[in-house]
């Protein structure tokens, strides 16, 4: 199921469709937010000089770093009675990036989590499972917003308690289950160990999986321990570009199409910051479209992957992310005796 027109419109009405936003983005960051501000100045480029796509490649970029240096709320373009919602990442390795949500940035999201659901194979008849960690995290919340909007019925499990998620699993007749890959494969041979078979007892058919990567091999396990029909798709997100939402994989996993009216996905050299022609890898950046509490402009996502512009089978048109592959702040430190 396509759950928006936007998904298959051609290659020139989605440019139009970013053009226009970028326009409006960047006009409004500039005013809202004076770090950005700042940088724009410092690199020489003022909102009227972004007059084509390619004008994008003139705006400085956007790290994690500059969340460290204007915590908590410096990057924000609204005022706090504005928001609606708050969340946060773990902060484990220093302060922790905090983002928000006005009710129009809600809406949005929401209803960008349901396109990916719908392309991972949900529907409105699914009964969902959600064993991501309620709380700061976007995925939990993220997901169970996208999914309810698709009609489909909510089971907020939280993440552990791994014996008390198999019984609502078997006592529900859950359909859907979203976990992180690492913790439905534990659930998957907790329930084998407990002398249930997932594919003949249960009826768990779809795995709507993020909050850390999933291989090709973490895959096939998938399938060895839920069975061969299950279908697992990855989706891909972080909490600085809205949360989940961002791009997800289609019943035919060929990469993980882009909402590209709402995001401008590049792929950039991360040692140059060149950007690279499509199919190159390198490391993502996402700019953010129509975002009101937090605005994002080239955000440096650290992760690498490639973009795919060919036609999808399932008759989607957006450019999709191929799997990611590392990350460009990875270090290999040999130390010498």
């Amino acid at each position: 199921m396509i759950w928006a027109p936007e998904e298959t419109f051609s290659r020139e009405e989605i440019q139009a469709i970013q053009l226009r936003k970028l326009k409006q983005a960047v006009a409004y960051t500039y005013e809202k937010v004076p770090n950005y501000r700042v940088k724009m100045d410092q690199a020489g480029v003022k909102p009227k000089d972004i007059q084509t796509l390619k004008d994008l490649e003139k705006l400085p970029f956007t790290n994690k770093s500059d969340f460290r240096d204007n915590y908590p709320m410096g990057l924000f373009a609204c005022s706090k009675s504005e928001l609606v919602r708050i969340h946060a990442s773990s902060g484990t390795t220093g302060k922790p990036t905090v983002v928000g949500y006005t009710k129009n940035d809600k809406h949005i999201w929401t209803n960008n989590v349901s396109r990916i659901a719908c392309m991972g194979g949900a529907t409105g008849e699914d009964i969902v499972q959600i064993a991501f960690g309620y709380g700061l995290f976007t995925g939990a919340l993220g997901l169970h917003a996208g999914l309810e909007n698709i009609g489909a019925t909510v089971i907020p499990m939280s993440s552990g308690n791994t014996r008390k998620q198999i019984m609502f699993m078997q006592d529900m007749g859950t359909t859907l289950l979203v976990a992180t890959p690492s913790y439905a494969l534990h659930l998957g041979e907790a329930a084998r160990a407990m002398g249930i078979d997932p594919e003949e007892d249960l009826k768990i058919h779809i795995g709507l999986f993020g909050g850390e990567g999933m291989t090709e091999p973490m895959r096939d396990e998938m399938h060895r321990i839920w069975g061969k029909s299950f279908l697992c798709t990855q989706n891909y997100g972080m909490s600085e570009l809205c949360g989940p939402g961002v791009s997800g994989e289609c019943e035919q996993l060929q990469g993980m199409h882009v909402n590209e009216d709402w995001f401008i996905p590049e792929i950039i050299d991360p040692k140059t910051g060149e950007v690279l022609p499509p199919g190159a890898k390198g490391e993502l950046v996402v700019t953010c479209l129509g975002k009101e509490a937090l605005p994002m402009i080239r955000y440096r996502t650290k992760d690498i992957s490639k973009l795919m512009y060919e036609p999808c089978p399932c008759g989607r048109t957006t450019v999709r992310m191929d799997n990611l592959s590392g990350r460009s702040d990875d270090m290999l430190v040999i130390r010498l005796p």
